[in-house]
């Protein structure tokens, strides 16, 4: 039977955005473990690089590299994806991954509560900014060399439905809303291109930085477990993978994921209705 673990990137070049810390670490570490080359990007380039450099002697890993990149700069993502081209011969994966949170707001000078007409208005649309437009301003630099290719590979980092719409939480889930009908539009646009888009959630509050103390705090008081980024891991290395050839528009979660089923099983088990469907 065959396993996540087998599977092999050794001829794909990846960027992954947000790849500092937290999940798009976690996952660009993943891809550079099956062989994949891998460009960390992030607004942080020393932690960037520093998280790039500790590929260097493992075994199987693909050549890294990090990039300090502001995705909300349309010429900051231009320059990352010509790095990556550069350095790596093409780009065949994009992770966007990077964004901000609720913390953002609670911690804006402005907000005093996290109800919308009481949040600061400048984070508020910073929030928007940097996880609709950026996500945008990546993909759409991306999108070409894959397209010229005729190989490619889109995965938007989105949320559980019940973050989109719960009560305080009005520009984080709008933006991830925002992301998941970019992906479905995105899809319908690259059909027949050979590049997917795919929209790819934890399935839950993660640890990461992203998790403020208080709802650290009551998820502890509540009993809820908070998840760990490596519910990533399997779900990204298969979609980066031929495995899900012609698989797009859809939608998948990383703690349904079962790593004891062959790929496909999990795949189908771990694939949650699109949030709005495509016509």
């Amino acid at each position: 039977m065959q396993r996540i673990s087998d599977i092999r990137l050794n001829d794909r070049i990846a960027l992954v955005t947000g790849a500092a810390a937290g999940l798009g670490r976690t996952m660009a570490l993943a891809l550079a473990r099956a062989g994949a080359s891998v460009l960390f990007v992030d607004l942080d380039g020393v932690k960037a690089q520093t998280a790039a450099l500790s590929m260097q002697g493992v075994a199987g890993a693909g050549p890294c590299q990090g990039l300090a990149c502001d995705i909300t700069n349309l010429d900051q993502c231009r320059r990352a994806v010509a790095v990556c081209v550069e350095r790596f011969g093409g780009l065949d994966i994009l992770v966007n991954n990077a964004g901000k949170g609720p913390v953002h707001v609670e911690n804006a000078a402005q907000t005093t509560s996290m109800k919308f007409w009481q949040t600061d208005p400048h984070a508020w649309a910073d929030v928007i900014t940097t996880n609709i437009t950026g996500t945008y301003f990546m993909s759409q630099v991306a999108a070409p060399h894959m397209i010229k290719a005729g190989w490619g590979r889109i995965v938007n980092v989105t949320t559980s439905l019940s973050t989109m719409q719960r009560h305080m939480n009005s520009p984080y889930g709008v933006s991830k809303a925002a992301i998941e009908t970019e992906t479905l539009i995105w899809a319908q646009d690259l059909a027949g291109s050979g590049v997917t888009v795919n929209s790819l959630i934890p399935g839950g509050a993660v640890d990461t930085d992203f998790v403020s103390a208080p709802t650290r705090a009551d998820m502890a008081a509540t009993g809820r477990k908070i998840l760990q980024p490596e519910v990533m891991i399997a779900p990204m290395l298969w979609l980066a993978s031929t495995l899900s050839d012609d698989v797009t528009a859809c939608r998948f979660v990383g703690k349904l994921w079962d790593e004891s089923l062959p790929p496909e099983q999990a795949a189908a088990l771990a694939l949650e209705p699109p949030v709005l469907r495509a016509p």
